[in-house]
Parts: C-alpha cells; sequence; structure tokens
C-alpha cells in the first residue's frame, strides 16, 4: 500500500477544523514534498519528521513522499501536526498497520530522538473533533488531562513515537491519562485587607454585581491595585460553557496550568503600562494570537497606571468593549476571539502623584489635563463607574478594633444580584446587566417612570452625560437595586447610579 490518510485537527484563532493527512509514497528521487497551505513550522517538519522515525527504530522509505493537507486551502499552523504525518507515511510504506488509526484524531510535535511533545490549544482541537463525530483521539502525555475535559471523548496518550508504533504493531499499550490531582483551595487577595476607602469597597462590588467597567483615580498608596485586584475574590466561579471557553483560550495561548483542569476562577490579567498593542489586542506574525484582552474574558482586565500606555494602544480597547470580541484581520486570513471582560483602569490625578492629593500636588493644570487627557473621552464613556480616591489618614491605615468585610460576604451579594439578573435576562441570552443593550431598557416593560428618571435626563440635557452614558447609568441602577434586593430600581437608585457613572463623591457607601 503506498497511500494512508490519518486525521488531525487545525486551529484557525479558536475554531478548530479536521484536517486529513494523507500520505502518498511512489517511485522516483527520494524526497518529501507538504502542500496544503502550511506555514513555516510545518514546512519544517520534514526534517523533525525524519529524524523522528528513524531514532524510533523505524525504516525512512526512500521514496518520493506527498504529504496533503486536506481541506487544503485551510491555513495551516504549528507543529502539531508532526506525529500524525509519521504514522500517515509509515502506514503508507506498509510499516504500520492504518486500521487502528480509523476514526482516530492524532495530536503532536515530534522531537528529533522521537518524544511527543505537548502543544498548544489541544482543548478546542479535540473539542473540534468530537463535533465532527470523531470519539478517539490521540494526543501527547503532557497535554492528556486537558483533553479528557471534551465529554464522551476516549483519549489516549503517547510519550513517544516509537510507542505509538509498538502500539498499532499490536506490541505496546498507549498511556491512559494521568489522574487529577487535587488543587488546592482558591486563596488570594482578599477585601478585608483594604484599609478604608468605603466608596472603592462599594464601586467593587457594584461592578462585580453588574459586570461594569470601572475606573478609579487617586493618589499613591489610596488602594487602587489592592481595590482590583480584589475584585476576582468577590465574581462567582464560571459555568461549564465560560469554563470551556476560558480554558480554550488559555490553551490556544500556551498558559493553561499544568494539572490540565478547567480555568473555574475568572482570569485576571494586568499587563504592564509598557505592553505593546499585540500583547494587550492580540496579534503576531502569520494568524494572530490572543492577548491580554481575551485571556482575561470572563474576567478581570487591569491596567494600571494608565495614561502611561500607548495612546494607539488604549484607543484599540474601544470597539472589543463595546462587542466583546477582538477580530484581528491579516493577510493569511481573519482571527476573531472572545473578549467579554470588566475593564478596570488606574490613574494617578497627575504626573508629580504626590501621596497626600491635590493639596500638595507640584503640576500647574496644564500639565494636569494634558496627563489625564490620554485617557480619551471616547474610552472613558464605555467606562461605567468612575470613583476618585482620596488618601488614607493616618486612623484609617492604623486602626485595627473594626476590620473590613472580607470578600466571602460581600461575594454572596454578588452571587444574589447576579443571579436576579440572569433571571431576569436569560430569556434574552444576557447574563449581566451591563451586556443588556440600553433601547431594551428604556422601552416596557422596563422603562422607569419619568421621575425615577429626573437626575438621569437632566444630567442628559445638561450634557454631562452622554447617550451611551445615560444607557450605561441605567444599567448601574438595575444593578444597585439587584443588591439591595428589589426587583425595580427606585429614583435613589438612579441618582446613586448618576453620581458613580459621574464620580461624585455623594454616592452612599454601604
Amino acid at each position: 500500500m503506498s497511500y494512508a490518510r490519518v486525521f488531525c485537527v487545525g486551529l484557525v484563532g479558536m475554531t478548530g477544523h479536521v484536517v486529513q493527512v494523507e500520505a502518498d509514497l511512489s517511485p522516483g528521487l527520494p524526497a518529501v514534498v507538504l502542500s496544503g497551505l502550511p506555514d513555516t513550522a510545518l514546512q519544517e517538519a520534514r526534517d523533525r519528521v525524519r529524524a523522528a522515525v528513524v531514532n524510533s527504530g523505524q525504516t525512512w522509505p526512500n521514496r518520493r513522499i506527498t504529504v496533503n493537507l486536506l481541506p487544503a486551502d485551510l491555513p495551516k499552523h504549528g507543529s502539531g501536526f508532526d506525529l500524525a504525518i509519521a504514522c500517515a507515511l509509515l502506514a503508507g510504506a506498509g510499516e504500520l498497520p492504518s486500521a487502528p488509526l480509523r476514526g482516530v484524531a492524532v495530536l503532536g510535535e515530534l522531537g528529533l530522538d522521537g518524544t511527543v511533545r505537548p502543544i498548544r490549544g489541544v482543548l478546542p482541537m479535540v473539542a473540534a473533533a468530537a463535533r465532527a463525530g470523531i470519539d478517539r483521539v490521540i494526543v501527547p502525555l503532557a497535554n492528556a488531562r486537558e483533553a479528557t475535559v471534551v465529554p464522551g471523548m476516549t483519549v489516549r496518550a503517547a510519550d513517544s513515537l516509537r510507542r505509538l508504533a509498538g502500539f498499532l504493531g499490536g506490541r505496546d499499550e498507549l498511556l491512559d491519562p494521568p489522574p487529577p490531582r487535587d488543587r488546592p483551595p482558591a486563596t488570594g487577595p482578599d477585601l478585608a485587607d483594604v484599609a478604608g476607602q468605603p466608596m472603592g469597597r462599594y464601586g467593587i462590588e457594584v461592578a462585580a454585581a453588574g459586570g461594569h467597567h470601572l475606573a478609579m483615580l487617586g493618589p499613591p498608596g489610596a488602594g487602587k491595585t489592592m481595590l482590583a485586584e480584589r475584585l476576582p475574590s468577590v465574581l462567582p466561579e464560571l459555568d461549564d460553557e465560560s469554563a470551556i471557553e476560558v480554558t480554550a483560550l488559555h490553551s490556544i495561548a500556551g498558559v493553561l496550568p499544568p494539572d490540565g483542569r478547567l480555568v473555574r476562577r475568572p482570569p485576571f490579567q494586568a499587563p504592564h503600562h509598557s505592553a505593546s498593542l499585540a500583547a494587550l489586542v492580540g496579534g503576531g506574525s502569520g494568524l494572530a494570537r490572543p492577548g491580554a484582552l481575551s485571556l482575561a474574558h470572563r474576567g478581570v482586565l487591569f491596567l494600571d497606571e494608565a495614561p502611561e500606555i500607548a495612546t494607539a494602544t488604549l484607543q484599540a480597547l474601544r470597539q472589543p468593549l463595546e462587542s466583546g470580541r477582538v477580530v484581528l484581520a491579516r493577510a493569511r486570513g481573519t482571527t476573531e476571539f472572545p473578549a467579554r471582560v470588566q475593564l478596570v483602569l488606574a490613574a494617578n490625578p497627575c504626573p508629580c502623584a504626590s501621596p497626600a492629593g491635590d493639596q500638595h500636588c507640584s503640576c500647574p493644570p496644564p500639565v494636569r489635563r494634558r496627563y489625564l487627557a490620554r485617557l480619551s473621552g471616547p474610552l472613558l464613556d464605555r467606562v461605567d463607574i468612575h470613583l476618585h480616591l482620596q488618601p488614607l489618614s493616618a486612623a484609617q491605615l492604623m486602626t485595627g478594633s473594626a476590620p473590613a468585610e472580607p470578600s466571602a460576604a460581600v461575594a454572596e451579594r454578588v452571587s444574589r444580584a447576579r443571579a436576579a439578573a440572569a433571571a431576569r435576562w436569560s430569556a434574552d441570552g444576557w447574563r449581566l446587566n451591563a451586556e443588556v443593550p440600553g433601547p431594551r431598557l428604556r422601552r416596557p416593560p422596563w422603562h422607569l417612570p419619568p421621575g425615577d428618571t429626573a437626575a438621569l435626563r437632566g444630567a442628559l440635557e445638561r450634557g454631562d452625560l452622554s447617550a451611551r452614558g445615560y444607557d450605561r447609568a441605567l444599567r448601574l441602577a438595575w444593578t444597585i437595586a439587584d443588591l439591595d434586593g428589589r426587583s425595580r430600581p427606585r429614583r435613589t437608585d438612579v441618582d446613586e447610579a448618576v453620581q458613580l457613572r459621574r464620580g461624585d463623591h455623594g454616592a452612599p457607601g454601604r
């Protein structure tokens, strides 16, 4: 037999496509031709596979070998096709039987010594194989736990090409996935560590309950970073659908924890202010990879020292914040990644950033204006909650008589508020108040009486709020009502939402 076919899976963004790896061996000068739009890493598979086959004790066929990757018009990238190519050409040469590989997807990179090395994106690859009707998969041993996340899939692992060849020849057995490791209880920063700042704590609670974006302005040491780092501690765990989506993103980026379990905690990404556009939004040569924005999907993206970030990088956030997805167009195709995040911005009020606040600031007014103007109006208009934090006093910092409320207590209120919002909007496909379109809240049966929205309409008429800001304040009002256990917002909820939206200090602390 001079022809064999083995299934593999290729990724375009987060979307997996089953790829048929065909190998045809014919008389002629020994050569290996690889077709099907392979990238550079895949073109180099010819040399990797040859060395791996020889060093695994197999005979390399000295014939003209043509390897084709179907569908041929789909771009292929990465080294995850190595193992499938080796199996196909050995089966085509008659060195190994092909029957055990029928209906099996084979994934893995080969080292020159024949070891099977882990690859990125195994979870979305296995999920794509399952959708195509394939129920058996062979993966690298290091990726086996990750692959078992897909329900209904029989997963076997290979640590070397020698072992896989022995399995196909009936001389050896593949490995079972390692048993799951016991994950220690989640520990992390707690809101109880934050001294003072009742408005900051309340802003975190409202943001968590409704999925709202948050901006904090204040001097160094006021607690902006501490508050942002504790936002994930009051968010509920991800449901199955979100957990699989987040885990797949982390798998593609190669940052999945070694235990291979689903990511259940909302992710937290805090890129340095010098991060490039590609690092934040996604990019790279060829087909783009996810950036910090997508890795924070269903979690928190924290941008500290936000005015220090390049203007073009910040402006690139505007469209994904509205749509909840990143679309990256490249010469070889368009890649789309989800990016439904909670954005948290933190900034000092001026370049000198006096710890004592504005009264000791040495910056002239034009300098202060230029510094904060780096956060453009269109970007800030997409941020629901604006907080102005004041410096901590000695009494607030040193007192130990009244410990602050822990994250667990706040998380219970957040969970109840989110459950109320989900019950209200689930029929329309929304989970959080922040996801509800503004026109939906301005039409029956959800519109509020004119008397309750007087402050909101007044702010819009005075130009204090844009039309987008009006809708975002309405969403805030619904979140405040959910936290207080009411089925609809009252006038006081709308007034409080306007204050949080505008950054007024009069909003009540809880």
